[in-house]
């Protein structure tokens, strides 16, 4: 062959391959122009629900609120007095609408957090004062059954340098689900360090436990256990997503150890100060 047929057939080659390298940036090109518009799509899908869920969730707290304004003057019978039946009645509509309230709050954190609204308010304080707030707010329901509420005094621990409000709504929710699904025995609330800045708040358990292969959706978005329990006890199913995501924003992480038959013990773990950056990014 010759040196002018080499080249050519060189050139041939390198031509070839140019074209081929220019098709697949094109094709790249298109991928990337695709990825675009999708990712522009699931970002306005996300906008309109948290919108929507925002928007409904302010629309229904007025009646809600009027509903349990109005049941708590008929309970107190101010209007004169009621049977025992219609006390039974009037408890029942009482019950639900709290229910119903509680999941329209879920929804509208759900709604803030998804829209980077949820706001931080990090301050010092004292685990005594949260264990105090913590055990008065459940004292009414624990006096009604037969399960133990105890809180471990948290001796020799430091003040916490974060959102109380947020650290008390993700273990308020903890001791919430395990009085729901704990029928006998105790719940058990303790706090310990961990090596020098951090602290894992704990919330056990002698209750149902929940089984291995339920526990790694638990924090998901409307997660359920399937329980003849669960299905007497109705809830929303994003009380523990909440949890997660508010233990996110305070620097932290939850989880989970549980046992069917035996208990669960949920656990969240924060930083002793939250760490700047963390308010800011809200």
């Amino acid at each position: 062959m010759s040196d002018a047929q080499l080249i050519a057939r060189l050139q041939a080659e390198n031509d070839a391959l140019r074209a081929e390298l220019e098709e697949t940036n094109q094709g790249v090109l298109a991928l990337y122009a695709e990825l675009d518009i999708q990712a522009e799509q699931l970002r306005q899908a996300s906008d309109l629900k948290s919108r929507f869920l925002s928007y409904m969730s302010h629309e229904f707290r007025t009646p809600l609120g009027s509903i349990l304004s109005i049941t708590g003057l008929l309970t107190d019978e101010l209007d004169g007095p009621l049977s025992q039946e219609q006390h039974r009645q009037v408890t029942f509509i009482s019950t639900a609408t709290r229910e119903l309230s509680d999941m329209v709050d879920d929804l509208l954190d759900l709604a803030k957090i998804e829209a980077g609204r949820i706001t931080i308010s990090p301050a010092w304080f004292d685990m005594l004062d949260l264990f105090a707030a913590l055990r008065g707010m459940f004292r009414p329901i624990v006096d009604v059954t037969a399960v133990d509420l105890i809180f471990e005094e948290p001796v020799g621990l430091p003040r916490l340098y974060t959102d109380d409000k947020k650290l008390a709504q993700i273990l308020r929710n903890f001791i919430s689900n395990a009085l729901k699904f704990t029928t006998r025995g105790e719940v058990r609330v303790s706090a310990e360090l961990l090596g020098n800045d951090m602290i894992r708040f704990a919330v056990n358990d002698t209750g149902i436990g929940i089984a291995q292969e339920l526990l790694g959706t638990l924090f998901e978005d409307f997660a359920q256990v399937d329980s003849p329990l669960q299905k007497r006890l109705r809830g929303t199913g994003l009380g523990l997503s909440l949890c997660k995501r508010f233990a996110m924003l305070l620097g932290g992480e939850v989880g989970v150890h549980s046992e069917p038959g035996v208990g669960s013990c949920f656990f969240v773990i924060i930083p002793l100060a939250l760490a700047q950056e963390n308010v800011d990014e809200t």
